[in-house]
């Protein structure tokens, strides 16, 4: 059967059913046999039609119940407020119960995850003249965290199906000024971090995991955050563990990890004496009481999160149209903080993926396109060239070069291609709310000779 010339009936001829996580149940039906009589036929909602998910309400995002109330009026009534005020506060209370739920030794709690990272490029002792080695898809948190310490932000290219870092392309852009490799595990999936790992230790580099939207993934048996030197997250208002702000550094190397308590706290360590500089990092009290009070289900939402996206992954195998993240072999679970795919408009009469988006929200399914582009089309990059810091610290040949190699086409396609399911909320939802979501696709689908008329 040519690619091109999919039709619906063979679609659901050829669908098997299928899981891609180890929480669902093999007993899942396809596609195929999902119910497609409400409206899923019928005309398009944006033409006219009924919606296929009228006024859908999906859970509630940040999380909130009465545990995380009560954190916050209990450290609101106890006046300690910052975490120098008490050893037992609400900060290093969090933190111990933060690496204990991630399986690390110790954690270190900051204001924000890209503080988080800067903190590990710091502790680190990389600095200007130095490079790391990141992806140009990505939070600016992530490029932020290196430029701050006037360090070369060198991006690498993409796999364009699992849309992380290509371990291929990180080792040709490795230099002798090359300090790290800072892998974002994007969508809360794990990057190919068993090819990172074996490259860092070929090259004799450190990785710091950019694990903003990972929290709790796991991959070849270890949580995501712990197979680098370091691991980072963020507790942002939209992550799947959220406090509205704030991020923490995870690490089995206690020496290391002291270095970055001292760090984030303007260079003053364990003991009271400053000894290094450092920003000002400190998570405060309040941002930790929410955290605290989310933590008891932390786990079932997050099972239930992979449950969800296991099955809508079930339901599109084998569609060419819309096509989900690749996940890397011994992905055990992610955190589904997004939901990923690929928009192939080939399989709807060629229609930008624009109208098919404007024709999904109509039926009552939103999906976002992420990032517009990568960060090597925005003007930090030329910005850097011209401050007398990188001039001194880098070459005029090795500036050139870094302007000449901003190029990555697999980005590029990526960004072309995506649309995403904010899932911290929506993953939280019904097995109708899934199947909501794939007749929403399909009635799309089978309009698609519409499409470009909208």
């Amino acid at each position: 059967m040519k690619r091109k010339d999919f039709t619906r009936r063979k679609f659901i001829a050829t669908v098997s059913a299928g899981s891609v996580a180890a929480a669902v149940s093999s007993s899942i039906p396809t596609f195929g046999n999902i119910t497609t009589a409400n409206n899923n036929t019928g005309k398009l909602a944006i033409l006219g039609g009924t919606p296929v998910a009228s006024e859908k309400v999906w859970p509630k995002w940040p999380y909130v119940d009465e545990r995380v109330v009560d954190e916050i009026v209990k450290t609101t009534r106890s006046g300690i407020w910052c975490r120098i005020q008490s050893p037992d506060g609400t900060v290093p209370t969090f933190e111990k119960e933060f690496a204990n739920l991630m399986g690390s030794k110790l954690s270190v709690c900051t204001g924000s995850g890209t503080q988080a990272l800067n903190t590990c490029v710091e502790a680190l002792g990389i600095g200007p003249g130095d490079e790391v080695i990141t992806s140009p898809y990505t939070d600016p948190g992530t490029i932020s965290s290196i430029l701050t310490s006037r360090v070369l932000p060198v991006m690498a290219d993409l796999d364009p199906e699992s849309y992380q870092l290509d371990p291929d392309d990180v080792e040709k852009r490795i230099t002798e000024n090359t300090r790290a490799i800072m892998p974002v595990q994007m969508g809360g999936q794990s990057c190919n971090m068993e090819r990172i790992m074996t490259i860092a230790k070929k090259h004799n580099l450190r990785v710091i995991e950019d694990a903003a939207q990972a929290h709790l993934a796991e991959y070849q048996g270890k949580k995501v955050g712990t197979i680098g030197d370091l691991g980072c997250f963020s507790f942002q208002v939209s992550k799947t563990i959220a406090c509205g702000e704030g991020g923490a550094i995870i690490g089995n190397d206690e020496e290391l990890m002291d270095k970055c308590f001292t760090v984030q706290n303007h260079g003053t360590n364990h003991q009271g004496r400053t000894t290094t500089i450092g920003p000002k990092y400190r998570m405060n009290e309040f941002e930790a009481a929410i955290l605290l009070g989310q933590l008891p289900g932390v786990k079932e939402r997050f099972a239930l999160r992979n449950k969800n996206a296991a099955y809508l992954t079930s339901r599109l195998k084998d569609f060419p149209g819309l096509v989900p993240q690749k996940l890397y072999e011994g992905t055990v679970s992610g955190s589904f903080y997004l939901y990923m795919m690929s928009y192939h408009k080939e399989y709807f009469n060629n229609a930008p993926r624009g109208k098919f988006l404007k024709a999904l929200e109509a039926e009552g399914i939103n999906l976002s396109t992420y990032l517009s582009n990568g960060l090597h089309k925005e003007p930090w990059t030329e910005h850097i060239l011209t401050l007398k810091v990188y001039q001194k610290m880098y070459s005029p040949a090795r500036l050139k070069r870094y302007r000449d190699e901003l190029s990555y086409p697999n980005c590029d396609k990526v960004c072309d291609e995506m649309a995403m399911i904010w899932a911290s909320g929506p993953l939280l939802g019904t097995k109708k709310d899934m199947d909501d979501i794939i007749n929403a696709v399909m009635k799309v689908y089978d309009n698609r000779d519409k499409l470009n008329s909208i």
